[in-house]
């Protein structure tokens, strides 16, 4: 069967081979990570959430893979690229997808506090940041929605039939859906999207309920936990974000 491409990355390669979809991570990639995505994969998916059904775990090449179902269908992404007089009806199913998402409960997925812990510490942060950024995790409420971790149009698709699809579950934990909502905005914030951001946290506070002020606590945190990654052309705005005040945060969504 013929072999096409769908994403290729600096250490990883995503195609697809008749109905199945196959990921595959490059020479040396952590194999407890590997094991740890399809593991969430295969938790989420006894949600009834619409996700494509881990099929297997193989290795291609001496390389591991996660092998999943194809979906086939745009990615919103797409969708928005290719109709941009649409992004409001599109932003609205977008969050109704993610606020569906959140209200699934996964019990044995990581604490989505416990990750972001962890992060921090890995930082190259002071210790007296890092002290704060802690203290700023436990201050708030303890709760146990699914949270995507990776929530962005990228990772969602609409099939032929017109059904959404929610993929790439590598970074899935269970926590706030506030602090999921502060990764999407800041993932818009990071592509140069800041008016999408803005108006994707107005909806994200109309339909969940929340307010802007607990999402946006979450913000310095998960600047600082994607830090970790040093994509350089980033590190000046997360720094930034990492060192603002409620205020300043605030003014990110005026």
């Amino acid at each position: 069967m013929e072999k096409r491409i769908l994403e290729k990355r600096e250490n990883k390669v995503i195609y697809a081979e008749g109905e199945k979809c196959y990921k595959v991570f490059g020479p040396g990639f952590n194999k407890a990570s590997i094991l740890n995505e399809a593991r969430n994969q295969g938790l989420v998916e006894e949600t009834g959430l619409n996700i494509p059904a881990l099929l297997e775990i193989v290795t291609i090449d001496g390389c591991w893979a996660i092998v999943t179902d194809l979906i086939h269908g745009k990615t919103m992404k797409d969708l928005l690229d290719s109709y941009p007089e649409k992004e409001d009806e599109y932003l609205n199913r977008f969050v109704d997808i993610q606020i569906d998402m959140q209200s699934k409960r996964v019990p044995l997925l990581t604490k989505h506090r416990d990750k972001m812990n962890q992060k921090i510490a890995q930082t190259d942060l002071s210790a007296t940041l890092r002290y704060d950024l802690h203290n700023r995790i436990e201050s708030t409420p303890r709760h146990n929605d699914l949270c995507h971790g990776d929530y962005n149009p990228s990772n969602v698709i609409i099939n032929e039939e017109d059904q959404a699809y929610i993929i790439d579950w590598a970074h899935a934990t269970q926590g706030n859906c506030e602090a999921d909502a502060a990764r999407t905005f800041l993932l818009f914030l990071l592509d140069g999207k800041n008016e999408r951001a803005k108006k994707y946290m107005t909806l994200f506070c109309e339909k969940s309920g929340c307010s802007s002020h607990d999402i946006l606590h979450w913000l310095p945190i998960l600047a600082a936990s994607q830090s970790v990654k040093g994509i350089k052309k980033q590190t000046d705005f997360l720094h930034s974000l990492i060192f603002m005040n409620d205020k300043q945060l605030e003014a990110l969504y005026e």
